[in-house]
């Protein structure tokens, strides 16, 4: 599947397509897409909580919990990616792909490898 984007390089707008087949290959640009400090944190907080959800439902079989989790999975992401990145998120076209990277970027906070506070995604803490 192809993903369109436009960019404006010096007030043209330049249209790129991307393909992306293995998580390997998409990672890269995922972490582009989430450049907003905002953002950042409003995809971990959400990540945290999908976490708790999903440990609360295999401790007490309570499965509606996975739903919930499930849902509320793209509440402070896409509140981030609208309202903050002002950009559409990945998920539209890479649904599992953009479900990993968000679990990878979130392990990355947690274990400083992706800066919370300042930076992009892409810049690693030394």
């Amino acid at each position: 599947m192809a993903v369109i984007s436009q960019s404006v390089i010096e007030g043209v707008v330049v249209n790129e397509v991307n393909v992306y087949r293995t998580f390997k290959e998409f990672y890269p640009f995922y972490p582009s897409e989430h450049a907003n400090r905002v953002s950042r944190r409003l995809h971990f907080v959400d990540t945290s909580i999908d976490l708790v959800l999903l440990m609360s439902a295999s401790f007490t079989a309570m499965w509606w919990l996975v739903a919930l989790a499930f849902v509320q999975g793209y509440v402070f992401t896409w509140v981030g990616h609208f309202f903050s990145e002002h950009n559409k998120p990945a998920t539209f076209v890479y649904l599992w792909l953009s479900f990993l990277g968000d679990w990878r970027i979130w392990w990355d906070m947690l274990t400083g490898k992706i800066r919370f506070r300042k930076g992009a995604y892409s810049e690693p803490v030394h």
